[in-house]
């Protein structure tokens, strides 16, 4: 059996590259605008969220507090999470909730348990959705004048003690939120 090969004259395969680079060069500059329009967003990078959890989990623990701590992105999205040795099995959904709740509605959990108790009509933001939680011990992270997350704690014998040791998270990493702590 015989092959045939048949021959395009190299005229035709060269005009047509340089067609195609034409085009590529011509419709280069759509291109790029449309990159600049997608949103830029900061995040918060996975060391700095276990630099937080390594704080808050030693402070806790220098008191004697067997805790769980969670960081959550912007979105509310796990994005890093440790239990104290000892700490007990509902330290983990507490702790993941008081982080969803702060980043989500960018406040303490603290102020909005204070908030609801104050303004009855703000109490259905208990029931947004079933990750909130309005207890102490969530903050929304701030770095930048960016809200890249929240972190929660969970475990210590009330909520002003989950506070500080989210608090001390808060200030390992350089995030600005500043709470008085009561002792």
């Amino acid at each position: 059996m015989a092959y045939m090969h048949l021959h395009r004259p190299r005229s035709v395969t060269i005009a047509n590259r340089l067609m195609i680079a034409m085009a590529f060069v011509t419709l280069m500059p759509y291109t790029v605008p449309a990159a600049d329009e997608l949103p830029k967003e900061a995040v918060l990078p996975v060391g700095l969220a276990g630099k937080a959890i390594q704080a808050s989990l030693d402070a806790c623990t220098k008191d004697g507090y067997r805790v769980s701590v969670s960081i959550v992105d912007r979105a509310g999205i796990l994005r890093a999470m440790a239990r104290a040795d000892g700490a007990g099995p509902h330290t983990v959904d507490s702790s993941k909730k008081k982080a969803y709740t702060a980043a989500s509605l960018r406040r303490s959990t603290t102020e909005l348990a204070e908030l609801i108790n104050k303004l009855p009509t703000l109490q259905a933001l208990r029931d947004v959705n079933d990750q909130m939680l309005m207890l102490g011990g969530g903050f929304p992270i701030e770095i930048g004048g960016e809200i890249v997350g929240g972190i929660g704690v969970g475990g210590a014998p009330g909520a002003h003690l989950d506070d500080a040791c989210a608090q001390a998270g808060l200030d390992a990493i350089g995030a600005v939120l500043k709470v008085p702590v009561p002792k």
